[in-house]
């Protein structure tokens, strides 16, 4: 395999850059990124219906990873019980060294092959589940490992990799390798590589969110109700969709039901 990731910069002596010229270079590198993924939109597709076909039949989605991508990959899974009202375990993190070493992390702990299955046999996975491997070369053993066994077991998987033709991609049944180029610091895969991840992570809990009815036109009617400017909010969308007029009527209404769902359920709408 080639490993794009590891590839020098295409730019030199960068610690001669003035600011200007930094985020001048670096901003067009990025550019480069929506390109790379529009570039494998339909792998993506593909990999986004497994997964709503395993969540919408009782299954769980476990994003599986190290390093900068495992750690992205957290901040998007915590998000959604809250923005969409799902059941905290729907979605779910193994990371490397753990996910409360998520600021202090454990960088070696990805070079065990035996770690990531054994932390999924913690939540008893099963063929009811979706893996997703996280890897930007394509070769990181804490993930692949865990891959090579889900397949053996029958649960189904997915990566998303930033090198062609990698091990974890052939061990994947639904594999996106998005190839981001050379990063602008040689190496440094939390730039592109970590940008077209988590772009990515959004495409993906984005669409099977919207396709788990968890979303009503362009409305998140599941947000819970958690401060005082989501329960605003949450009280204009609830007036506007349920035709109210008396803010504090509404206000009483969501507080009762808990959602905009439950409350629109309430009223017929």
């Amino acid at each position: 395999m080639t490993k794009i990731t590891e590839q020098p910069s295409l730019y030199r002596h960068l610690e001669k850059m003035s600011v200007e010229e930094l985020t001048a270079n670096i901003n067009n590198e990025d550019k480069k990124v929506a390109l790379a993924i529009e570039a494998v939109l339909p792998k993506i597709n593909l990999l986004i219906s497994a997964i709503v076909e395993k969540l919408e039949n009782g299954g769980r989605l476990f994003y599986l990873g190290a390093g900068s991508g495992g750690r992205l990959s957290v901040l998007d899974a915590i998000e959604l019980p809250t923005t969409y009202g799902i059941p905290k375990g729907k979605v779910n993190v193994i990371l490397a060294g753990g996910v409360d070493r998520l600021i202090e992390a454990r960088e070696e702990m990805e070079d065990d092959p035996d770690a990531g299955w054994d932390a999924l046999t913690g939540y008893e996975v099963s063929d009811k589940d979706f893996v997703l491997g996280i890897s930007a070369s394509g070769t990181t053993p804490f993930v692949l490992g865990a891959l090579k066994i889900c397949r053996a077991k029958g649960i189904l998987t997915g990566c998303i990799v930033s090198n062609p033709e990698s091990p974890i991609a052939e061990h994947a049944d639904f594999p996106v390798e998005v190839l981001t180029g050379p990063e602008f610091v040689s190496g440094s895969t939390r730039m592109k590589c970590g940008t077209a991840q988590k772009m990515i992570f959004d495409m993906i809990s984005t669409t099977c969110m919207i396709r788990l009815r968890r979303v009503e036109d362009n409305k998140m009617v599941n947000v819970l109700l958690i401060n005082d400017k989501i329960i605003d909010r949450s009280v204009k969308m609830l007036m506007e969709r349920a035709g109210m007029t008396d803010y504090d009527e509404a206000k009483a209404l969501l507080m009762d039901k808990g959602s905009v769902k439950a409350s629109l359920d309430s009223l017929g709408k």
